[in-house]
This record gives structure tokens, sequence and C-alpha cells, in this order.
């Protein structure tokens, strides 16, 4: 659920089918936050909204007990910016990640 601009998330302990996939970040991406469910996307998307749209520093807390999902988000997190950015350069979000992605992520 929202809480304001503050995602509060529970981890399921099981996959939930395209939960996180290319349709979700295209869905999400073109959405203000509170528009759709809550989700890490909608987080995301306000946040590069506002890092490129209004020049806003940001800074995303992720918090949580161990187990709860901390990493994964960041993932997520990570993998929505940079779709965003390589739709912002003119590439499909559904092309390869790129190197730097992939590094970004492996981190």
């Amino acid at each position: 659920t929202n809480i304001g601009s503050i995602l509060a998330s529970v981890n399921p302990y099981k996959p939930i089918p395209g939960l996180y996939s290319v349709d979700a970040i295209n869905l999400y991406r073109q959405h203000r936050l509170g528009e759709l469910p809550p989700h890490i996307f909608a987080t995301a998307n306000e946040c590069y909204c506002c890092l490129w749209k209004r020049h806003d520093s940001q800074c995303v807390l992720i918090s949580g007990e161990s187990g709860a999902g901390k990493t994964e988000s960041t993932k997520l997190l990570l993998k929505f910016l940079s779709a965003m950015s390589q739709t912002s350069l003119g590439s499909p979000v559904s092309e390869k990640s790129t190197h730097v992605e992939e590094a970004i992520l492996e981190s």
C-alpha cells in the first residue's frame, strides 16, 4: 500500500507471474503515483520524474528485516530506472540490457 509517497510492501515468499515484467514497467512508466495500484515501479517512476523533469535530487530508502526483500526491491528499482533511461535514449524497453545495466544490477 502507499502512504503518500511511501510504499509499504510485504514479501509474499512466492513468485507472482508478471508482477515485475516488461509489461509492468511499460504500464507504470505511463502513469503517475497513485493512478495505479501500489507497486515499486510506481515509486521508481515518481523518482525518475522528479529527477529528470523537475531536476530534484532523489533518495530512496529501502528498509526491512532480514529476508524481507530489500535486495530484491533495490534490484527492481534499478531495473525500472535502467529501462526508463534506455527508453529516454530511444531504445525499446524490450531490447537486451546494456553492459552498464548489467553491472549496476549485479552490484
